[in-house]
């Protein structure tokens, strides 16, 4: 599945591949009224972010790698305290962003809670159990990639 993600997204900066709501509109005439757009994906980074810093996560930071990689746009990198508390900043964002219309293409390690991983295609989160953060260490590994401040007017629990 990841492959598809990566063929979709390279296909979509070539021009290649309509956006989603040129996709409902061309193929349902009554959707132009109703087709939601999709959001930015960089609004959409600033968006999940705010959701982590809503359930207290630390040290959350958002990273441009469109530079980097064609593999997404943005990663969105988050700690919890616990095993759980990774788990529930996860359902959060997962709940929060599904409510205003962006579905995860992928979702892994929610249950174990140690390193979970919400693949938007153009956005990525990661949420590490802070041991699992330091060992892998990813900030440094995509050090090429360009540090968005995070936007914390965004979040704000309803």
């Amino acid at each position: 599945m990841h492959q598809r993600a990566q063929a979709l997204s390279a296909r979509k900066r070539r021009g290649t591949l309509p956006s989603r709501s040129a996709t409902i509109l061309a193929s349902d005439p009554t959707a132009r009224m109703t087709a939601p757009t999709a959001p930015a994906p960089a609004s959409l980074a600033q968006r999940a972010a705010a959701l982590c810093l809503d359930l207290k996560a630390n040290d959350v930071v958002v990273l441009d790698v469109r530079s980097v990689t064609d593999m997404t746009d943005f990663f969105v990198i988050a700690s919890g305290t616990s095993d759980t508390h990774v788990r529930s900043v996860a359902e959060h964002v997962l709940e929060e962003l599904r409510k205003e219309g962006s579905r995860a293409h992928h979702v892994e390690g929610v249950q174990q809670g140690r390193w979970v991983l919400l693949d938007y295609v153009d956005m990525v989160v990661h949420i590490f159990h802070p041991t699992l953060r330091e060992f892998y260490q990813l900030e440094r590994l995509w050090s090429d990639a360009a540090v968005v401040a995070v936007d914390q007017q965004q979040g704000a629990l309803k």
